[in-house]
This record gives C-alpha cells, structure tokens and sequence, in this order.
C-alpha cells in the first residue's frame, strides 16, 4: 500500500481506541436526535426513526463497553492505571447511571414499536414527551461529562 508496516499490536490497539470513540459519538448522537425529535403523537416515520435511534444507542452503548472493557484490560495504560483512579469509578459510575436511566426510553420506544407494527401510531401525550425529554436530558449532560473525566484520567489526575 503505502510501504508503511504497523505492528500487530498497535493495528489492535488504535482499532479498539477507533471503536471505543465511535461509539461513543454514535451513543450521543443518536441520544441527540431522540431528544430533538421528541414530539406529541409522532407520525409514523418520526415514531420508527425514534425507535432506530434507540436501538443504535443500545448497540453502539454495548460496543462501548465492550471496547472499553478491552481497553482497560488489554490496550490501556494497565489496568492498575484505570482501578486505582478514583475517577475512573466515578467514570463507570456515571456510565451505569446514564445506561440505566435509558431503560425508560428503550422500553418505551419498544412498547412503540407493537402498535407500528400491526399499522397504527403509538399514543405520545405531552407528559410523556416532558418525561422522555428530562431522562434524555440527564443522560446526555451524563454522557458529556464523561469525555472531560477520561481527559483528567488520561493526565494522571486522581493518582496518588
């Protein structure tokens, strides 16, 4: 190709990193476009799109752990870099939080997808609409704040 050789190991490293980053992006984008498409009595192409959404946040929510799990053990810095921090476990914390407020969101949206599937609209009201724009809210300002912990990480910030 280009006569550039990369070592195996840093090929498997960068590609993890790449898909830890991507799905993160992916997550907050998705839980962006669910928070500005939010509407009472969605027509059905808005209500489908909502329901894709959630389901590439759950995905792409999966991988982050995943490659995130990949990283601490395997790619990082040592996994005593990442335990040891006190600001690691308020990172994961943080994660366990905002995945588990978007329970509500992805029930819904698949109690949605019954009444989509045999042809007629889920009832939206504006209570629920208030309800699922304030979770996605939290998860989101959640989901921010996490970056900014993993740059403090990264600098050594919370290491005795």
């Amino acid at each position: 190709m280009l006569g550039i050789v990369f070592p195996a190991d840093l090929l498997q490293s960068a590609s993890v990193a790449y898909i830890h980053y991507l799905s993160f992006m992916l997550c907050f984008g998705a839980l962006l476009f669910e928070r500005i498409s939010l509407k009472v009595d969605p027509n059905r192409q808005e209500a489908i799109s909502m329901v894709i959404a959630d389901i590439i946040y759950g995905i792409a929510g999966i991988a982050l752990l995943v490659s995130g799990i990949y990283r601490v053990i395997k790619f990082g810095q040592g996994s005593e870099f990442y335990t040891e921090n006190p600001i690691f476990w308020i990172k994961i914390i943080l994660f366990a939080l905002v995945g588990s407020l978007s329970l509500y969101p992805t029930v819904t949206y698949v109690l949605w997808a019954i009444p989509l599937s045999k042809g007629t609209l889920p009832r939206v009201t504006e209570n629920l609409v208030s309800r699922l724009r304030l979770i996605i809210n939290i998860e989101l300002v959640g989901f921010a704040s996490i970056p900014f912990l993993a740059t403090l990480m990264a600098r050594g910030v919370g290491l005795t």
